[in-house]
C-alpha cells in the first residue's frame, strides 16, 4: 500500500481528536490565565512552533499583494476567535461549545453567497434556519444571563470562523490550506502583542496546569493539528473530510467528561444535533462532485482555529 494512503487515516483521526481536545483544554487554562493571556499564549507558542518546522514545510513567503487579506483573516480567525472562545468558555462547558462552533460553515456559505455571488438555494436556506436554530436553542438553554451572554460570545466567535473561511478562499487559490493557516496563525498573534505584558504578568503567577493546557493548545491543536489536517485533506475527497468533521463535537463531549468530568444537558445535545442535521443539510452542495483542491472549500475548512 502506498505510504502516503497508509499515513492519511491515522492523520485525519489525530486532527480529530486534537481538535476535539482544546474545547477542555481551553477550560483548564482559562481558570488559572485570563481571557486576554490564554489567548496571547496560544497563539505565540503555535506561531513559533510552525516558524521552526516552517522551511522543513516548504512554506513560502506570502505576495505583498495579500498582506491585506492575511491581516483580515488573522485578525478574524485567529485573534477574534481565540478570544471569544476563551471568554465563552469561562461559564460555558466545553462540549457544548464545540456544539456551537460546528455551526461556523453556515456563516461562511452565507457570506460567500451575500458577496461572492454564489446562489442561495433552498438547501441553503432550510440548512442555516435548521442549524442557527439549534444553536438558539443551545444558546439560550442554560438559564442565566451570564450563562447566555458566554453562549452568544461562543457563538460569535463561529461568526468571525465563518468570516475567515470566507476571507481565506482567494488565497487558498494561489496557496496550500497550511500557507494560510500559517500565515494567518502568524498575523494573529501581531495583533494581540499589546496583550503580551499582561500575558507575561499572568503567566508568573498561574497554576502549572494551566500553563501546561496552555503550551498544549498551541503545540498540539493549533499548530500540529494543521499540519496533519494539511495531510489528510490533501489525500481525501471533499465528502470524506468533512464527515470527519462532523465527530469533533461528540468527541469533545467524550473528553470533556473524561477529563473534567462535564455532563451535557439533554437541551444542549438536542440543539447540538438539530444544529448538525443543518449543517449537513449545508455541506450536502460541497460532497456532490469533489474538486482538486479541498482545501478551497469552506465545508472543509471549520475548526481549522481550534
Amino acid at each position: 500500500m502506498n505510504r502516503s494512503k497508509t499515513l492519511r487515516f491515522p492523520a485525519l483521526v489525530t486532527t480529530v481528536v486534537l481538535w476535539a481536545s482544546a474545547f477542555p483544554a481551553i477550560r483548564v487554562a482559562v481558570d488559572g490565565l485570563d481571557v486576554g493571556g490564554l489567548s496571547f499564549w496560544r497563539l505565540a507558542v503555535a506561531s513559533l512552533a510552525l516558524a521552526a518546522v516552517s522551511p522543513l514545510l516548504k512554506v513560502r513567503r506570502p505576495r505583498r499583494r495579500d498582506l491585506l487579506l492575511i491581516a483580515l483573516c488573522g485578525a478574524t480567525g485567529m485573534s477574534a476567535y481565540q478570544l471569544l472562545l476563551n471568554w465563552g468558555e469561562v461559564h460555558v462547558p466545553a462540549g457544548t461549545a464545540s456544539l456551537l462552533i460546528a455551526t461556523a460553515p453556515v456563516f461562511s456559505v452565507l457570506l460567500a453567497t451575500a458577496f461572492l455571488g454564489e446562489r442561495l438555494t433552498t438547501t441553503i436556506v432550510l440548512g442555516s434556519i435548521i442549524a442557527i436554530s439549534g444553536a438558539a436553542v443551545i444558546a439560550y438553554a442554560g438559564g442565566s444571563t451570564r450563562v447566555t451572554t458566554s453562549a452568544l460570545a461562543i457563538l460569535a466567535a463561529a461568526v468571525v470562523q465563518g468570516v475567515y473561511h470566507f476571507a481565506t478562499k482567494p488565497l487558498l487559490r494561489r496557496y496550500t490550506g497550511l500557507e494560510v493557516a500559517c500565515y494567518a496563525m502568524w498575523a494573529g498573534t501581531i495583533f494581540l502583542l499589546p496583550l503580551a505584558p499582561a500575558a507575561a504578568r499572568g503567566l508568573a503567577q498561574a497554576p502549572a496546569d494551566a500553563i501546561g493546557s496552555a503550551v498544549y493548545l498551541g503545540l498540539l491543536p493549533s499548530a500540529l493539528g494543521f499540519v496533519t489536517w494539511g495531510y489528510a485533506v490533501a489525500r481525501y475527497t471533499i465528502a470524506e473530510s468533512t464527515a470527519a468533521l462532523y465527530l469533533v463535537p461528540p468527541v469533545a463531549i467524550v473528553v470533556a467528561f473524561v477529563w473534567l468530568g462535564e455532563r451535557p444537558t439533554l437541551v444542549d445535545l438536542l440543539g447540538g444535533v438539530v444544529s448538525m442535521v443543518g449543517v449537513v443539510v449545508i455541506n450536502r452542495r460541497f460532497t456532490r462532485p469533489p474538486t482538486s483542491a479541498p482545501e478551497d472549500d469552506p465545508a472543509v475548512q471549520r475548526a481549522k482555529t481550534r
